[in-house]
């Protein structure tokens, strides 16, 4: 046996720490790399399974280290009201999202899940977070006229819920919603800025809020997303959400392509434009065909026709509703689904039957590899694009940022922003509102006055939002109007006073706010449009008596003709969120009202639909109407 001299071991050893560095040195996780080659690099040392997982979205209650690692998930979401624990706090949250990605980075490849959750007014399944107004009454900010009157309000509360999202370690969230809500009767018309397509496009001005300005030299489609303060958005629901007959949720939108395209269309292509990281499918229809299992317009128009470079997303149980009754025949939905485009796949619990279904449909040439591969790609731009791969763990440098005093004022001012004044007195020389501030006694009542759950509405902590005080932290109505009048002044609460209290206690005016109970999607759809009894009894016996403002509480227009001629000033105050303290500035004249109505208010339901432009349009109150008030020192 030979000798190895010392100059021949030194070459050997530098050979094999050459060799280590290369073989420890992949192109993928070098964020030097272009974009594109560590997409490609990254998809050439992909299994099929480690595909399929990527296209896999998961509740957070089955999302286990193990389970991420087994099946290489790429996503992981909470639904509506899906918290670690009741109350959790952003530690809480920052630790569940840390222990499920430490599952996905100990796999072979070590990509990074992305966790998605609703934040679609303020980051709204979490405890104390700033609940922002709703999207109906952020509409009313808009000026068709004036273009926007404040984009920045918009962008500025994209920005907010960035920030309180990233508090709880979470990057990508399910917003926003641009439907185009042509029929109040349906039940997600509150997530709707307007009836007017030109609305909802400048609102898609939260998305460079969301998620940061796309650079000036983006190529087109390309999603952006500005580090570790912002998160990934999703424009939502595609195609003709809003525009459903009679406005049952989920149903079939019956109208010609260039109807779709023109009303519901538009805010998809601003969204693009912007650098929208995903987009969500509708669980509607359009004339008869499932969006879930529309490639033409899925793949034909979205993907190749207007560039979206983001990946497409189903939403809850999407493809299962492909057939009717849901999950009737799952291998065909799973290949109609797959097959149209949707290259992310919200199964939610049963997650192994999707997986094995879809590995059974390319293994057999069911669905080809190339849709797989798209995909893929797809998911892993976004992945790169936002920085998951440097920085998959979450900190806790941005706890602070929950609920914080800067995002209540702004939110506040939205809520200044957002009210509509429908009525003040008898005529424009008698006014009601302002109010003044000081008075011997006031009274407050209806059961939303003191109801920080009925003023948030649905998708509030919960799925359908919950009624009380005690779902989170805000300010209530009631508690707005006691901070905002004269230390002398009287303030009463009776909920649905009877004639004699008011006829003994002799008030020098009164605040009657009453609506509709918190809802969400289909247990919103309403074909009688009635504000939530007593509310009724309480205006007629309230504004029968004493001179009476009424703030409606809804999540669209509702029926208000018959008691018009009691009420001596009407409010549409929407869904106001945790701020209502915002009401109060306005009622009481430290701000004047300048909101303008961005949805038609119907005189009966009869009616509907009923937009602006249609034949025989004989509204109770017009779109775009909106009497004004200037802010008063007399106070």
């Amino acid at each position: 046996m030979g000798r190895f001299s010392i100059p021949n071991l030194g070459f050997l050893l530098l050979c094999c720490l050459t060799a280590v560095s290369e073989a420890s040195y992949v192109k993928y996780k070098d964020p030097k790399q272009p974009l594109g080659v560590r997409i490609k690099d990254l998809m050439s040392r992909m299994s099929l399974a480690e595909k399929i997982g990527q296209m896999t979205q998961i509740e957070r209650n089955v999302a286990t280290p193990d389970v991420m690692n087994k099946y290489f998930i790429g996503s992981v979401l909470s639904g509506g009201g899906s918290v670690p624990a009741i109350k959790a706090t952003p530690e809480t949250w920052i630790r569940m999202v840390n222990t499920i990605q430490n599952g996905s980075l100990s796999t072979r490849l070590g990509i990074p899940m992305i966790y998605g959750i609703d934040a679609v007014h303020g980051h709204n399944n979490v405890y104390k977070a700033t609940i922002f107004p709703h999207n109906v009454g952020l509409g009313v900010t808009s000026h068709l006229h004036l273009l926007c009157r404040d984009p920045q309000l918009i962008k500025n509360i994209g920005d907010a819920t960035a920030l309180e999202v990233r508090a709880t370690g979470i990057p990508y969230v399910f917003a926003p919603c641009i439907a185009v809500c042509r029929d109040p009767r349906w039940g997600r018309c509150f997530e709707s800025y307007s009836e007017d397509h030109k609305i909802v496009q400048l609102m898609t001005e939260i998305i460079p809020g969301l998620q940061g300005d796309i650079p000036a030299n983006s190529k087109k489609g390309v999603p952006f997303v500005s580090g570790k303060r912002k998160v990934a958005a999703c424009a939502k629901h595609y195609l003709g959400d809003g525009g459903t007959t009679n406005g049952i949720n989920e149903n079939d939108t019956a109208i010609s392509l260039n109807g779709l395209l023109s009303i519901h269309m538009p805010a998809y292509v601003n969204s693009i434009q912007k650098g929208v990281a995903t987009i969500m499918v509708s669980y509607s229809s359009w004339n008869g065909k499932k969006m879930h299992a529309n490639h033409d317009l899925v793949t034909g128009l979205l993907k190749n026709k207007l560039k979206f470079r983001g990946f497409v997303i189903s939403d809850w149980l999407g493809i299962d509703k492909i057939t009717s009754p849901p999950h009737a025949n799952y291998s065909y939905s799973v290949e109609a689904g797959v097959g149209a485009g949707i290259d992310m796949i919200m199964v939610s619990n049963n997650f192994t039957e999707f997986i094995d279904e879809l590995t059974y449909q390319v293994m057999h040439g069911i669905v080809p590899m190339s849709r797989i591969d798209d995909a893929v790609k797809r998911i892993l731009r976004v992945k790169f694009v936002m920085g998951l791969f440097e920085n998959p763990m979450a900190d806790y440098g941005l706890v602070d940022q929950l609920g914080s005093v800067e995002h209540r004022e702004l939110a506040r001012e939205a809520v200044r922003k957002t009210l509509v004044l429908l009525k003040n007195g008898e005529s424009a020389d008698s006014p009601l509102l302002p109010l003044p501030k000081k008075a011997t006694k006031v009274l407050v009542a209806g059961s939303h006055a003191d109801n920080l759950g009925y003023q948030c509405g649905g998708w509030t902590i919960t799925w359908q939002g919950l009624g009380g005080n005690d779902l989170t932290s805000g300010t209530t109505i009631l508690e707005a109007i006691k901070n905002t009048v004269d230390p002398t002044t009287q303030v009463v609460y009776n909920e649905n006073p009877d004639a004699d209290f008011i006829k003994t206690n002799k008030f020098s005016f009164a605040i009657v706010v009453v609506g509709e109970p918190s809802y969400s999607e289909t247990f919103g759809d309403s074909l009688n449009l009635t504000i939530s009894e007593p509310g009724p009894q309480t205006i007629y016996n309230v504004c029968g008596a004493l001179k009476c403002v009424v703030v409606v509480i809804s999540g669209r227009p509702v029926v208000m003709q018959p008691y018009l001629l009691s009420i001596h000033a009407l409010v549409a105050a929407w869904l106001p969120g945790t701020e209502g303290q915002g009401v109060a500035d306005v009622l009481f004249g430290d701000y004047g009202f300048t909101g303008k109505l961005a949805r038609t208010w119907f005189k009966t339901v009869e009616q509907l639909p009923l937009n602006l432009g249609d034949p025989h349009y004989d509204p109770l109150f017009p779109f775009g109407f909106g009497l004004t008030t200037k802010p008063t020192m007399h106070n």
